[in-house]
């Protein structure tokens, strides 16, 4: 299989479970060969005589047990008889049966389609001597504890348990108190640390340029092949679709899709038929996928565990990869705890210009041309009428034409691209205060200042204003920058929407207040009584009102 040298993780534990009685807690990143660390010591005890499951493998998802089932199967190429069979939701339960029936000795099950299969009584683990959970941190982030506490419960007590993980939550400190008996703990690298291999760069841009970044960076990486994470379903499945339009080699990966489809896509992807997987945290946990250039966070996530095992997804058996975040300046400050927390630092970057990216693009296609293999017994009878075709052409306009043909396009998109990076901070800092109030008063290109007669006092925050949009608003529009004031907003709609969200709003009530909106230059040169008529005054403390309640009465009737 190409194995020379064992890894870190491997080095430290196959001799202890061959030769020792235990059970253990052992922390590495994904992808540092985990599987062969538990799997080849397991395997070598396993007694084929005895035709029940002897070992159990618990992981967090589908994909993660079809390969770890593969992986047992290649180790065990040489050893007649012996039968693994892996266990999960969304294929036929009746075969599945079928097999147990005939007879097997390690089973790799996801929890849910186990514990369905003891219900009805047709899995026996009562001979089972090793239980490993692997990926055990994603099984409990997925809500698997109670499904692992019940399994558990119906394995010997004298059975040993390996557990593998990427981090060391609580509640992994909990399972090994309640189930483990002195378990040993072998630790590769540190608690939650990233992976050694990966170089972790942010990008700091607009929340409404994230996509056009995005295309920037994926242009500048020709070769690129790597998983575009995003937080929601509806996000993976538009980012995916934007991309697709564009002409990127890309597909969507989540929760929504049936088994079927996710396995065409995963081979697709496997086969690099795909460029570019986007895909949600749920749906990626447990994909083995080698040779990843790049993960990209399309913003981070909530917790730091999931960016680790995001960026864990790359720099894997040794090879180098980079973990890229595009972020807005409201999550620096995550930025900043998930550096302290694996301990690394974000470089940061410069999302490439347009004449970077053509270069980029023109010497990868230069490369190509280099490296082309050529058939010459095939193509020789096609040759001749060609050089008669070209021969009027020197080198020079030859190359000329081959470039053009390729690349018009690609120039023509990047000739008047604006520049997409935030300025950096401390430079912004050294603006004079008139300076910042007359930015900030200012929209960016192609968006339009609107104002709101609405603050922070009557319960408008971000995502109140973007639900009462979305509510009245018909057009699908694109809001840029919010500015939440005590009593009255600011905020940044795309210029042809614009209109639209004027008059859609209109005299809207939120909670007995009539909703004004006005482009925010003209209220600004509007007379003193206009201005105090659409609310642009700071209210006395007795007309405040609980922001927290409004907030929270207009969710709860939009949802109704």
């Amino acid at each position: 299989m190409g194995y020379e040298n064992p890894m870190p993780v491997q080095e430290e534990v196959i001799p202890r479970l061959l030769h020792e009685k235990t059970d253990m807690v052992a922390l590495a990143q994904t992808g540092t060969g985990k599987t062969a660390a538990f799997g080849l010591p397991v395997i070598q005890k396993i007694n084929l005589k005895k035709n029940q499951p002897q070992a159990l493998v618990l992981s967090p998802t589908r994909e993660l047990c079809l390969q770890i089932a593969s992986d047992l199967t290649d180790y065990s190429k040489y050893i007649d008889g012996l039968r693994i069979l892996p266990v999960y939701g969304g294929s036929s339960i009746e075969s599945q049966i079928k097999s147990l029936k005939r007879g097997v000795h390690i089973v790799v099950a996801t929890p849910g389609r186990l514990l369905d299969l003891m219900n009805r009584g047709m899995v026996n683990l009562e001979l089972v001597h090793t239980v490993i959970l692997d990926e055990a941190d994603e099984m409990l982030n997925m809500g698997f504890a109670e499904s692992i506490d019940a399994v558990l419960a119906e394995v010997p007590d004298n059975r040993n348990m390996l557990l593998f993980s990427a981090t060391m939550p609580d509640e992994i400190a909990r399972i090994s108190r309640k189930y483990m008996h002195h378990p040993q703990e072998i630790i590769v690298g540190g608690k939650n640390e990233g992976a050694k291999n990966v170089k972790h760069v942010y990008y700091m841009v607009h929340a409404k340029d994230k996509y056009l970044a995005l295309k920037r960076i994926a242009d500048y990486y020709p070769n690129i092949y790597g998983i575009i994470f995003c937080r929601t379903r509806r996000e993976t499945q538009e980012i995916a679709d934007q991309l697709i339009q564009d002409g990127y080699n890309a597909d969507s990966l989540h929760g929504e899709l049936s088994q079927a489809q996710r396995d065409a896509v995963m081979q697709k992807f496997r086969i690099r038929n795909l460029q570019l997987l986007v895909a949600t945290d749920v749906a990626a946990r447990g994909l083995d996928v080698d040779n990843l250039t790049h993960v990209i966070n399309y913003g981070l996530p909530e917790d730091i565990e999931t960016y680790t095992h995001r960026s864990g997804r790359t720099g894997r058996a040794g090879k180098t990869g980079t973990s890229i975040a595009i972020v807005h300046t409201k999550e620096k400050g995550r930025m900043k705890e998930i550096e302290r927390t694996i301990g690394k630092k974000f470089e940061k970057g410069t999302i490439p210009n347009g004449k970077q990216i053509c270069e980029k693009q023109l010497f990868n296609l230069v490369d190509k041309i280099e490296k082309v293999q050529v058939n010459e017994a095939e193509i020789a009878s096609y040759l001749q009428p060609i050089f008669r075709k070209l021969e009027w052409l020197s080198n020079e306009d030859l190359i000329k034409r081959v470039v053009s043909l390729e690349f018009n396009r690609l120039l023509d998109y990047y000739a008047d691209a604006r520049e997409l990076d935030i300025p950096d901070e401390k430079k912004r800092e050294k603006d004079n205060d008139s300076d910042r109030s007359k930015r900030n008063r200012q929209a960016e290109p192609g968006f339009k200042r609107l104002f709101i007669n609405l603050g922070k006092t009557d319960g408008l925050y971000p995502n109140t204003l973007i639900d009462l949009i979305n509510t009245y608003v018909r057009k699908r529009v694109i809001i840029g920058k919010i500015d939440l004031l005590s009593n009255f907003s600011f905020f940044e709609i795309e210029e042809k929407g614009a209109r639209s969200v004027i008059e859609g709003l209109r005299n809207v009530n939120f909670f007995g207040q009539r909703i004004a909106v006005e482009e925010a230059d003209k209220m600004e040169r509007a007379p003193k009584r206009k201005r105090k008529e659409a609310g642009y005054r700071e209210k006395p403390r007795h007309e405040k009102k609980d922001r927290r309640k409004n907030q929270k009465e207009f969710s709860s009737k939009r949802k109704k």
